[in-house]
């Protein structure tokens, strides 16, 4: 078994299916001169989102965190499915960005997207520090409380 594979497992964590994108004919991965880029996931199962509306109205603090790791997932699975299944080909998670649907005001983004920050740290140790940015916003896609994306080096 792939390291990250048996580090998911310990975890208790299941990478999804990766999604077809619904709005734009975009690339939801891009490998270039030894990285790769996923565009925006959203925190979907199935094609279901399952977090709507802002945070610190609809939402809470902790949701718009599970938002986040759900968002992240589906980056992951992305990345999985850009890297053939394996997921052990990624030499270091570079970045993340985080868009977070709030009310005015609120002043926890960085809190919310966390819950990603954390997922990435978590499944990748020291190689999923990364840099990153946490912005709030007031309207998304769909209404989805959260838009995750990332940057990964790979291995040569």
């Amino acid at each position: 078994m792939a390291n990250i594979e048996a580090r998911l497992a310990e975890l208790g964590i299941e990478i999804p299916a990766a999604a077809i994108p619904k709005a734009a004919k975009i690339e939801t991965y891009l490998i270039y001169n030894g990285t790769l880029r996923v565009s925006g996931q959203l925190p979907a199962i199935d094609g279901d989102i399952k977090y709507i509306g802002h945070v610190g109205r609809e939402q809470s603090l902790e949701a718009g965190q599970a938002a986040a790791r759900l968002s992240a997932l589906n980056v992951l699975a992305q990345a999985k499915h850009a890297l053939d299944g394996d997921l052990d080909r990624i030499e270091r998670v570079l970045n993340l960005r985080g868009f977070v649907a709030t009310i005015e005001g609120f002043d926890q983004v960085a809190q919310v997207v966390n819950g990603a920050s954390e997922l990435m740290h978590d499944i990748f140790g020291e190689l999923g520090k990364h840099t990153r940015t946490a912005v709030g916003v007031n309207s998304m896609p769909y209404n989805v409380t959260v838009e995750i994306e990332a940057l990964f080096a790979l291995k040569k």
